[in-house]
């Protein structure tokens, strides 16, 4: 049986800053049967998640083991929640709900459906699977417990506080007993980070004429951890202002993406004089903690002790839209892209 199917179609490579018209609604046909050959399975696409990285792949990515670009002309490639219609994998049969990488359309097949988890918890939104219990809350988990090594009384700072991740970061520094400090680009965001999540200050980095000044008003005792989603300037503030052997995970470079020549970090000599600790992370690398770390956020979220902003978008039509505004900051909340309901 084949059936309509839209999509969010890539045109091409992008310099600068991306448009709505860099990508076009198209529709095709697709059988709901997994082709014989396969190994995969055929999904029903039911929430699609607008993440900073997507920026990345816009673009020729070239000695990247992470990532790969978007092929011109293509769906464009991201995380969702569907749920499964037709498999040929045994691990997975129709009506499963999963998440995990799909395609910005009704309906995938997907050949590589190792890659994908089942969804057991079916009691919390299935939304919460493109964000706070999918791949930007193990990003969170990850970062914070895994590289970070918090402990009570730290200070810690995250950039880009109000994103998908930061958001959580900042929750888990609170109960781990941290003091925590966040940035943000609007005054909105910077209220909520005080107010909703929990944050003891925070600040809007674009009404502040020296970071470095900023930061010293905000972590006067300095930074013991450092959750970085924006590289650049703000690295180089922070870097300054870490106390002796501070932990910086480095998640983010969201403030380089549209750039043409990456910006430079002119304070490194202090990494030597401080004993910095300075780790990329990739979150690919601890999806084996992920029942762990279901374990210690569902209760959380039961109990109303940790909170999860999103803001939801209507119809795959809806999704360039919502992308464009995820990548120029005017997002309230974790973008989500809602293509069905089921």
């Amino acid at each position: 049986m084949e059936v309509s199917n839209k999509q969010v179609i890539y045109r091409d490579y992008i310099t600068g800053f991306p448009k709505e018209t860099d990508f076009v609604l198209n529709t095709t046909t697709i059988s709901l049967k997994v082709p014989d050959e396969s190994n995969g399975v055929l999904v029903k696409n039911l929430y699609l998640s607008c993440d900073p990285y997507m920026r990345i792949l816009m673009r020729k990515v070239q000695d990247n083991n992470i990532f790969t670009s978007y092929i011109p002309g293509s769906p464009i490639t991201g995380f969702g929640v569907a749920k499964v219609l037709d498999s040929k994998h045994p691990n997975f049969k129709e009506g499963d709900l999963v998440w995990g990488t799909t395609s910005w359309e009704e309906y995938s097949h997907i050949t590589n459906p190792e890659t994908l988890f089942k969804i057991e918890h079916t009691d919390v939104p299935l939304s919460y699977y493109t964000g706070i219990l999918g791949m930007p809350g193990m990003t969170a988990y990850a970062g914070f417990y895994e590289l970070c090594s918090p402990k009570k009384g730290e200070c810690v700072f995250i950039s880009s506080a109000f994103g998908a991740v930061g958001q959580l970061v900042g929750q888990f520094a609170k109960l781990t007993g941290c003091y925590v400090v966040g940035s943000a680009g609007s005054k909105e965001k910077v209220d909520l980070l005080r107010n909703k999540l929990g944050f003891d200050a925070a600040f809007n980095y674009k009404e502040e004429q020296d970071l470095e000044e900023a930061l010293k008003r905000f972590c006067p005792d300095g930074i013991d951890i450092y959750f970085d989603n924006v590289g650049g300037k703000m690295l180089d503030a922070v870097i300054l202002n870490m106390r002796p052997r501070g932990r910086i995970a480095a998640c983010g470079m969201v403030s380089q993406y549209n750039l043409e020549e990456p910006e430079g970090v002119k304070n490194l000599i202090q990494v030597i004089f401080k004993q910095i600790r300075i780790e990329g992370l990739s979150v690919f690398n601890y999806y084996y903690l992920y029942p762990k770390f279901l374990d210690m956020i569902l209760p959380h979220i039961k109990e109303g002790k940790i909170v999860y902003l999103e803001e939801i978008n209507e119809g795959l039509e809806s999704a360039p839209a919502a992308l464009i505004k995820l990548l120029s900051g005017c997002n309230v909340g974790k973008q989500v892209v809602v293509v069905a309901r089921e």
